[in-house]
């Protein structure tokens, strides 16, 4: 899973020696992940140079005179990429100099001491399994605990994640984001801000077919059948009324094998539908609902007649994306500013021989589905057109106040 950092905002914090440093809001998929200054970030990067040497995307280097607003901006930009393109080595986001790293500054910023705690972790069948965690452990760490409890084989993790979920009204809820390895979630429950939100375990893959690499494990089987009948009753899968009756039926008859089976044919079986959003096709501000999964993109389009149209998005046939973090400022006065957060995904896509762009935006963590080598090639894309998107800066709303760096040295940051 290709991860978004982001640095939209910093501001000045006065210190005990009466100098002042500013701190980096650094935001993970669209929510607040910690607050962070640049010597700590300086220190982080020194300790990764000595384990993995140059293979180390270079370093934003240090000021000492006093910065303007446009060296600050920029350094905030280098960083975000310094952060981006770090995330992207699987050898390096698996050492423990990067993990202990971010995991210190996530209970930090949220002021939350390494302590044991309770967690409940919510499974698709609505049940809550409570586990016993220290607040600094990992996602990794309580996917580890939570599949020993239920009986998940430790090879079957990888197809599992755990997710921030939301409750809403009437039974319906949002899957908000995927919880990367690094993240606590302890912390990150409690500082996504969100009211009935609850950490949840669900299958993370996004093709039906690799449903028989679980069969052999019942506790395996148990998760996917049970996200089956949640996404049926959600409505993100879709049977006909034949396909209804006779998947009742086989659930009568608890013959799990033959309705995942069955399931398998249900449209959007085993994709993730976001929340109504907004997107610019055919004319900016039309509703949308997106269903994402085996490797495409379904959108149910409202046009502005109130007409509906569906168009499906084969990521083979795209060229490039990019998630960028669209943001207001809240609490602008107040000691801890945040951003209310949006996100835009942006694509650009081949029909009938010519390339267009279509732009999506969400609340929630956008997750574009891609198979095999695709992969690599999309994410390559995506940076190597990057001077085609606006500027980052111009997507942020910030106050003035944000802006004066020029009486603040390094020996202050």
């Amino acid at each position: 899973m290709k991860m978004h950092f982001c640095i939209p905002v910093s501001q000045q914090r006065p210190d005990a020696l009466g100098g002042r440093y500013v701190l980096y809001s650094v935001y993970l998929d669209g929510y607040l992940f910690c607050r962070v200054r640049y010597s700590q970030l300086h220190r982080w990067n020194e300790q990764l140079r000595r384990v993995f040497g140059n293979s180390l995307p270079p370093f934003p280097p240090k000021y000492y005179l006093a910065m303007t607003a446009s060296m600050a901006d920029e350094r905030r930009d280098q960083l975000e990429q310094y952060l981006q393109k770090v995330t992207m080595d699987a050898n390096m986001l698996r050492s423990d100099v990067f993990i202990d790293f971010l995991k210190l500054v996530q209970l930090d910023t949220f002021s939350i001491t390494t302590k044991t705690a309770a967690l409940d972790i919510f499974l698709p069948d609505g049940r809550n399994i409570q586990i016993e965690i220290l607040t600094s452990d990992t996602a990794e760490r309580v996917l580890e605990v939570v599949s020993h409890k239920i009986g998940l084989c430790q090879e079957l993790l990888g197809y599992f994640g755990l997710f921030l979920i939301r409750f809403r009204k009437e039974g319906k809820l949002s899957v908000m984001k995927k919880l990367a390895d690094f993240e606590l979630p302890y912390v990150s429950l409690r500082s996504a801000g969100m009211e009935n939100c609850k950490v949840g375990l669900r299958k993370w893959y996004m093709d039906p077919s690799l449903d028989s690499m679980l069969m052999d494990c019942t506790a395996a089987v148990d998760l996917i059948h049970m996200q089956a009948l949640q996404d049926i009753e959600q409505e993100w899968a879709k049977p006909t009324q034949a396909q209804r009756q006779k998947l009742e039926a086989l659930q009568k008859e608890d013959n799990q094998t033959k309705f995942l089976e069955l399931s398998q044919e249900v449209r959007h079986y085993g994709y993730l539908q976001l929340d109504p959003c907004t997107c610019d096709y055919p004319e900016p501000g039309c509703g949308a609902v997106l269903s994402v999964g085996n490797d495409e993109i379904s959108c149910c389009i409202t046009l502005p007649d109130n007409q509906t149209q569906e168009i499906i998005f084969q990521m083979s046939r795209v060229k490039c994306w990019k998630v960028t973090f669209l943001g207001t400022l809240l609490d602008v006065d107040g000691p801890q500013r945040t951003l209310n957060q949006n996100l835009e995904l942006r694509f650009q896509y081949s029909e009938d021989s010519h390339w267009q762009w279509f732009v999506i935006y969400t609340k929630q963590q956008i997750e574009v589905p891609e198979q095999g080598k695709s992969k690599k090639c999309h994410i390559q894309q995506s940076q190597k057109d990057s001077s085609r998107f606006p500027p980052r800066k111009s997507k942020i709303e910030i106050a003035k106040a944000d802006c004066v760096f020029g009486t603040i040295k390094e020996e202050d940051l």
